[in-house]
């Protein structure tokens, strides 16, 4: 695992569709919700750009959200929402998986927010281990 102050990034054993095809199923059986997922490079060729499979796969747990959304000063972080979650291929051709590691972003925001982002955090972590060891 390779980790910055802000993104965490690890290997998939799996190609890019079957890395996100697994990403939803199982965040879908810990009762994530999936509501979009984001083909960047079928975007970009649209636009002339050719790159290689980058996906972008979001997911939202109404417990965590609903924290973040029932109180109005607790609101702004909405802007943090959905979780994502990046999957792409590089150049030596191995799959990857990369998300916001939202525990380093909470620190200083208000107290009920930072426990929805560590749980849902922890919880998009546990998705992506359970995928990359999965094979």
């Amino acid at each position: 695992m390779k980790t910055n102050q802000l993104i965490i990034e690890q290997v998939s054993p799996f190609n890019v569709p079957v890395t996100v095809e697994k990403l939803i199923e199982a965040a879908t059986q810990r009762e994530w919700q999936n509501p979009a997922t984001h083909n960047l490079q079928q975007s970009l060729a649209k636009a002339g750009k050719n790159v290689r499979p980058v996906q972008v796969v979001e997911i939202c747990k109404p417990e965590y959200s609903g924290r973040l959304l029932e109180l109005d000063d607790e609101r702004i972080a909405s802007v943090l929402m959905p979780c994502r979650i990046s999957v792409y291929e590089k150049a030596d051709g191995k799959t990857y998986i990369a998300m916001l590691d939202m525990t380093q972003i909470a620190d200083g925001i208000v107290s009920t927010v930072v426990e929805a982002i560590h749980g849902a955090s922890e919880e998009s972590m546990e998705i992506i281990q359970s995928v990359i060891s999965s094979r």
